[in-house]
């Protein structure tokens, strides 16, 4: 298709992009805390787990030539909302390392889903952007 970009290069490039875009809108598919295997990293931290998913989207994003300054919207599905909305102190280190992720205090519109499980076993964050250039 004219016009349309696609950027696969994880550990599962065969049967998903990473990133498509088409025009000025860039869509990412979910990302997790996986290692170049696919293995699930840092099963049991939520945090740890957020890090390493906003590390990739940064990754993705760069293929494009875009940044994290670019994002208009993120999904973060969760399968134990507790482990982000359980406490403040527990909110507090999962909105730390997205604005670490940012860099800045984000200006993104965001959906907080809970889901009953992600696509592999000690997954328990799945981040998902669309961004715009």
């Amino acid at each position: 298709m004219p016009g349309k970009q696609v950027v696969a290069f994880g550990p599962f490039k065969d049967f998903i992009a990473d990133g498509v875009r088409m025009g000025d809108t860039i869509h990412l598919s979910g990302s997790v805390s996986v290692d170049e295997k696919g293995q699930t990293l840092h099963p049991g931290n939520v945090v740890k787990q957020a890090q390493r998913a906003y590390a990739n989207i940064a990754e993705v994003l760069g293929q494009f030539g875009a940044t994290m300054d670019h994002i208009a919207y993120e999904t973060v599905f969760l399968t134990d909302m507790s482990s982000v909305m359980g406490s403040e102190e527990k909110m507090g280190a999962f909105f730390t390392a997205r604005a670490e992720a940012y860099g800045s205090n984000p200006q993104v519109a965001q959906s907080l889903i809970g889901v009953s499980e992600l696509a592999a076993p000690g997954l328990m964050i799945e981040i998902k952007v669309v961004a715009h250039v």
